[in-house]
């Protein structure tokens, strides 16, 4: 589905989402429940431009007040690989929009991320998965890394990833191994606006993910250790 697609069927109140290169913003109504939308599409590369622009709708949604629900609608091939963005700290502006979803959290803002096309890496993590929930559509793409780059860092085959990968989540790309390691709540299938009123209603600061991980057999140990950690003096 394109982004117009998805909008419609979450929105079936109306919105003005609009498009400006691989950017996204505006608003849509479900019910009576307003958001504000900020998201990418095209697969667009998250560069120096598109991280500051995504922090900069999410900061002037923070300004006006309100409290209004934020949902990021994801499409991108992750993080831009260029010597530019490098030379200019893209990482920065990555942690830049990560601190401004943070900051609309903490100022009472429940944050819902929709991966819809593709999700890489650091297009990722300072959007949708900064989020109170993170949700994908089924036949959304999402890994941190492919398997061929995966098998070259790692020194191991991709064979062996892949047979990994048939009992290990861990080492598996795609949409319903994130499920079951809990990154991913749910996968969206039917009627999106219920969906998303639901993820409204259960939206809230607490992190679920390594509990999530372990009830659904994903991640064994994330959890235990988590609270290990949380409680160690």
């Amino acid at each position: 589905m394109n982004w117009q697609e998805v909008a419609a069927a979450l929105f079936p109140d109306g919105h003005d989402i609009a498009e400006r290169g691989d950017f996204l913003s505006g608003g849509g109504r479900c019910k009576a429940q307003e958001f504000a939308v900020v998201g990418s599409t095209n697969h667009g590369e998250t560069g120096v431009e598109l991280a500051l622009a995504m922090a900069g709708a999410v900061l002037d949604t923070v300004r006006r007040g309100g409290g209004k629900p934020i949902l990021f609608l994801v499409d991108t091939a992750g993080q831009r690989l260029r010597r530019r963005d490098e030379l200019l700290g893209i990482q920065r502006y990555i942690a830049h929009l990560a601190k401004a979803v943070e900051l609309a959290r903490r100022g009472g803002h429940r944050t819902i991320g929709l991966i819809y096309g593709q999700a890489l890496s650091g297009g990722l993590l300072p959007n949708a998965m900064m989020s109170d929930l993170c949700a994908a559509l089924p036949q959304a793409e999402i890994r941190v890394m492919g398997l061929p780059a995966m098998a070259k860092v790692m020194r191991i085959s991709e064979e062996r990833l892949r047979q990994l990968g048939a009992t290990s989540p861990v080492f598996a790309p795609g949409a319903d191994n994130f499920v079951k390691m809990g990154a991913v709540d749910a996968l969206w299938e039917g009627d999106l606006a219920r969906w998303l009123l639901d993820a409204l209603a259960r939206a809230d600061a607490r992190d679920r993910r390594a509990e999530h991980g372990l009830l659904r057999g994903g991640r064994s140990l994330a959890h235990f250790v988590a609270e290990r950690v949380a409680s160690d003096d």
